[in-house]
């Protein structure tokens, strides 16, 4: 019973709304459904009120990108779209155009970049600065967030359920993006 409920929410909160092939999510649920209740956890632990979503976007993008430029890339848009961030934004965050991303998020990608390059004192500032802004629960949000869109694809590819780089589409528009611009140094 625990078993078919982790299947449909599956289909219920990733495949139908975003067309997001979740097979390995199900291999988890079917094989070891504690271990995927608990994953299911640990990815619900950012507080979106914490930060501006754009920001939140921008670290997720980011993370992801740091780990697939692929399904796992293109959910992260859809989710973020979902969540209210504007189409140019999200556009603007694949491209690495910090001046048309707007502030929130241009300070956020900048973040997650100097986080995941161990670069500590571009870091140091950084936090600095969105502590200033969003107190400490936007520092954790932003933190979190950048974990958490880690996880997911890389779990899929430690399962072998990576995809290569595809097309990432914003609201219908092919987005073009260079994975690199956006990793860290």
């Amino acid at each position: 019973m625990l078993k078919a409920l982790l299947h449909r929410l599956i289909r219920a909160r990733l495949e139908r709304p975003f067309g997001y092939d979740a097979s390995y999510l199900h291999v988890l649920a079917e094989a070891a459904p504690a271990s995927f209740l608990k994953f299911s956890v640990v990815t619900g632990l950012v507080d979106r009120r914490a930060a501006p979503a754009e920001a939140l976007a921008a670290v997720g993008v980011v993370g992801t990108l740091a780990e697939d430029c692929g399904p796992c890339t293109q959910i992260s848009v859809d989710m973020s779209l979902a969540g209210g961030v504007r189409p140019e934004v999200l556009r603007a965050i694949l491209a690495g155009d910090e001046a048309a991303m707007g502030e929130p998020a241009a300070l956020a990608c900048r973040f997650a970049r100097a986080s995941l390059a161990r670069d500590l004192e571009a870091g140091d500032a950084l936090r600095d600065e969105i502590v200033r802004r969003w107190g400490e629960e936007g520092l954790i949000a932003l933190s979190l967030a950048l974990t958490t869109a880690r996880m997911y694809p890389t779990l899929k590819y430690a399962m072998g359920y990576g995809k290569t780089c595809s097309k990432v589409v914003v609201a219908g528009e092919a987005a073009p993006f260079e994975a690199s611009r956006l990793r860290a140094a």
